[in-house]
Order: structure tokens, then C-alpha cells, then sequence
């Protein structure tokens, strides 16, 4: 497998690591979005954050907990971002969470600036739509 990630998580490619685990480490982005700008990944190559056993997931989301309020201190506020798969808008087929500095001047604006053609569902549709997620 020719993984960029994989590769950082096993030290072949050096990275700026700003915390690591037994099954996560943390570094700094190498095309940043902004100055902090720090990934998340898990050791384990996954491409979607379902396919994760628990425990490499639970390893990840409390790494991502610790090293949060780290890269918080840097602006005050930080966006947290998963691409779940290649539709998404992933990259690299490797779960990885952004942790994204951010301040009111980066211009960057909330997660629904994102999306240009929103639905626009009636309560019924929203109705039907909880029930086909929920019994799936």
C-alpha cells in the first residue's frame, strides 16, 4: 500500500508530530489551511472512520481530545473536520481529523457556506429521513 499516511504513522516520511500513541499520533498539516493547522490519524490504515475497530477509534477521538485544547490556545477556536470517504471530499483514503485553527478575519465561514444547493426538506421528508437512518 502507498499510503502518505501510513508512511508518516511509521516514521518512513518525517512530520512535525505533536502527540503520538500506541495507535495515533498528531502533526502539523504539510499544506496548511492555517498556522496550527494539525492531523489525526490512527496508526491502522481505515479509509472510513466506520471501519475503525473501537478501540483504535477510541485511541484517535481521545488523542484528538488532548491535542484540541492544545491547538485551541493558538486562536481561541478550532475546526474540527472528518472527510468520510471520497465523496466527502477525502483526499487520502486514510481517516484523518483535521484540527484547523480558525479566527473571524480567515474569511473561511461556518461548515453551511460549504454548500451552495441545500435542501430544503418538510417535516415529513425530515420524518422519513430519521427513520431510514435510524432503522439502517
Amino acid at each position: 500500500m502507498d499510503c502518505i499516511f501510513c508512511k508518516i504513522a511509521k516514521k518512513e516520511i518525517s512530520s512535525k508530530i505533536i502527540a503520538e500513541t500506541k495507535k495515533s499520533i498528531a502533526f502539523l498539516d504539510a499544506f496548511p489551511l492555517s498556522r496550527g493547522h494539525t492531523l489525526v490519524i490512527p496508526k491502522c490504515h481505515y479509509e472510513k472512520v466506520q471501519d475503525m475497530t473501537d478501540m483504535d477509534s477510541t485511541d484517535l477521538f481521545n488523542t484528538v481530545h488532548k491535542v484540541i485544547s492544545k491547538v485551541d490556545k493558538l486562536t481561541g477556536a478550532t475546526l474540527l473536520a472528518i472527510h468520510n470517504g471520497k465523496d466527502s471530499g477525502q483526499e487520502i483514503p486514510h481517516v484523518h481529523v483535521h484540527l484547523i485553527p480558525r479566527q473571524s478575519s480567515d474569511q473561511a465561514g461556518p461548515v453551511h457556506s460549504m454548500f451552495k444547493d441545500r435542501p430544503k426538506l418538510s417535516d415529513v421528508e425530515l420524518d422519513e429521513l430519521s427513520a431510514k437512518i435510524k432503522s439502517s
